[in-house]
């Protein structure tokens, strides 16, 4: 994976030191993501290049020390022992340096070349400090900077620190440390393991004595955090933060959403023009109902996902993000997950497309996918948008209290969920929840937040069309009708030849085409019907994405589909796969087409399960 002509540089900080900011700003494109060898932690690696060197950067798991044994830990350690870096950069957040430093300490000892960065230099120049580097470099015998990690400014300096501790292969100078460890060395377990934490931090106190001076501060929650942190008030704060959060979504999302919509509304004169010309019906189809229209189906929701990104990301920036999952730490921890889980749960009621973006900020792989496949439970705005008409057609004033089960099927769906996939991604001693301080509040480097924006939402584009064009080419090769009927098509035999198997689960096969149109887009499902139900034209990607239907679709729909099976229509499409999208995002974020093959035939059986469920109590009913 390493070329042999790349200096290999490991990033080595607890959470919260700007590792990401520092590995997204050197990087930038030229990322990759796997997984770590036999374990559920996302593997982060890039490149770069400087002068005539080459550079393949590993962001190495965030943890707040190397001797513990967690996946993370265990995982760092062991690469740089190993001797696969040839250099390592230890970040350490300047705001809070007695505790950052920490990792420095655990450090000690190890015989690879290393630099410290001390980050967050705006951070700790407005807390009121002033820190040294040169006094701790040497000390330290190791180059030392401090900068601010968005600024592009200071990165001359890390460039100049990179370049020299590869060429003197400098190594950490703990003999102070090593020093106090011997003292030590001779007592039980229990009392070397509290004396080797107190070395740590003396050794500690006495690098930065003298080399940082600071005037009073007082170290204050503030008031924000006297609301996050509140026993009572805390959840409750952070779900109305995250709720404006996505009104705030849509302000930055409207412009690539027009563009979606105005690419959207091509295919119709761009068919017309191309039939003009001679070109054959079959071909026109093809490029105006599928490459055409996908492409605008996929920007107008990429749109959202930019929005998302872009809000949450300043949330990231200014600290908002740590103190969410922190309020929901405990809370996540039951399902296996962590704090940060929570963002992606309440996005998805908006997206689950943003949901599943949301889910980068997650360092465990194993996590990253079990909160992808919880949130696909969550009924996306989409969902919502259609649920509550459908339940308005056919059960009037009722419509409430079948909202109302739905949501409670979902917490049961979610935690249902949680059981059956935990225990393939989580291991039991990694089912914890987070370790942290919540960092201070700081500016966000807006320049460097939308370059990392912008540059995501274009690789999740060209990695998000792929998997779309491929569905919806094949779904509109299934739907597609020479007699521009619907009953020429293949899509309609399968649909007939089915019925019987479809009844089980309460559904004829005109509802179960709506529920298969809706796993490419939920608006879909009643254009299908709509298409259907009005005896002509061709189930087409554009009856699908658009989903556009007729002006007497409430009438169609009553006079065609019974009580007990609207019920079960509707169960069916809210727990259904989310979207294509949705499902392309999903294998963005894991990298996994074997996971992501599972969530998707997991929803779909289950939420026939529960079609077949409510058409069941429809029947006692009605």
């Amino acid at each position: 994976m390493t070329d042999k002509n790349e200096i290999v540089v490991a990033l080595l900080g607890q959470p919260n030191s700007g590792k990401s900011t520092l590995f997204n700003a050197l990087t930038g494109l030229k990322q990759h993501v796997g997984n770590w060898p036999g374990k559920t932690v996302e593997k982060r690696y890039g490149s770069f290049t400087h002068g005539a060197r080459n550079y393949q950067v590993v962001d190495l798991p965030g943890s707040y020390s190397l001797t513990a044994n967690s996946d993370e830990e265990v995982i760092t350690r062991d690469f740089i022992t190993s001797g696969k870096a040839d250099v390592v950069c230890i970040l350490a957040d300047s705001s809070q340096l007695e505790r950052s430093l920490y990792m420095l300490a655990d450090y000690a000892g190890i015989k690879v070349p290393c630099f410290l960065v001390l980050n967050m230099k705006d951070v700790a120049e407005s807390q009121g400090k002033k820190i040294d580097a040169k006094t701790i470099e040497q000390r330290l015998q190791i180059p030392t900077i401090f900068i601010s990690a968005p600024n592009r400014k200071d990165y001359e300096s890390f460039y100049a620190a990179l370049d020299y501790a590869y060429d003197e292969k400098t190594i950490l100078d703990s003999t102070e440390l090593e020093k106090k460890y011997k003292e030590i060395e001779n007592e039980d377990e229990l009392q070397k393991v509290i004396h080797s934490g107190e070395a740590k931090f003396d050794w500690i106190d006495s690098l930065l004595d003298g080399a940082v001076t600071s005037k009073k501060h007082t170290v204050s929650l503030g008031k924000l955090d006297k609301i996050y942190t509140h026993k009572f008030l805390g959840k409750a704060a952070v779900v109305l933060t995250i709720i404006v959060g996505l009104l705030l979504s849509f302000i930055p999302a409207i412009p690539p959403m027009a563009l979606g919509s105005a690419i959207g509304m091509i295919p119709t004169p761009l068919h017309e023009a191309l039939i003009g010309m001679g070109c054959p019906e079959i071909l026109s189809a093809f490029i105006t109902d599928v490459l055409i229209r996908s492409v605008g189906f996929i920007v107008q929701m990429l749109g959202f996902v930019f929005g998302v990104t872009l809000v949450f990301g300043f949330f990231e920036e200014v600290g908002i993000m740590a103190r969410i999952s922190y309020v929901f730490d405990n809370t996540m921890s039951k399902l296996g997950l962590q704090g940060k889980s929570v963002m992606p749960f309440l996005v998805s009621f908006g997206c689950t497309m943003g949901g599943a973006a949301g889910t980068r900020v997650i360092d465990n792989w194993g996590q990253k996918v079990l909160t992808i496949a919880l949130a696909w439970a969550v009924p996306c705005g989409a969902a919502w948008a259609i649920i509550p008409m459908l339940s308005t057609v056919f059960f009037g004033a009722w419509m409430p209290l079948i909202i109302i089960v739905i949501l409670f099927v979902m917490v049961l769906h979610m935690w249902i969920t949680a059981k059956v996939f935990s225990p393939s991604l989580v291991k039991k001693e990694d089912r914890y929840g987070m370790i942290m301080e919540l960092p201070p509040y700081h500016k966000p480097k807006l320049g460097q937040l939308l370059r990392y924006v912008l540059g995501r939402t274009k690789d999740t584009f060209f990695r998000v069309v792929k998997v779309v064009l491929l569905v919806a080419t094949a779904f509109w090769l299934l739907s597609y009708s020479t007699s521009s009927d619907v009953s020429g098509s293949i899509l309609y035999s399968i649909g007939r030849t089915i019925e019987p198997v479809t009844k089980l689960f309460g559904m004829g096969w005109q509802t179960f085409m709506a529920f298969i149109a809706s796993s490419l887009g939920k608006e879909g499902a009643l254009g299908v019907l709509s298409t259907i139900y009005n005896g002509s034209g061709a189930i087409s990607i554009n009856t699908v994405m658009g989903g556009s239907t007729a002006a007497n679709i409430n009438e169609l729909l009553i006079a065609n589909v019974s009580k007990p099976e609207a019920l079960a229509l509707i169960f069916a499409m809210t727990f259904n796969m989310p979207c294509i999208v949705a499902l392309a995002a999903t294998y963005q974020e894991t990298h996994s087409a074997k996971w992501t093959f599972r969530i998707a035939i997991y929803y779909t059986v289950t939420a026939l399960l529960l079609a077949g469920v409510a058409n069941s109590v429809g029947c006692l009913i009605w």
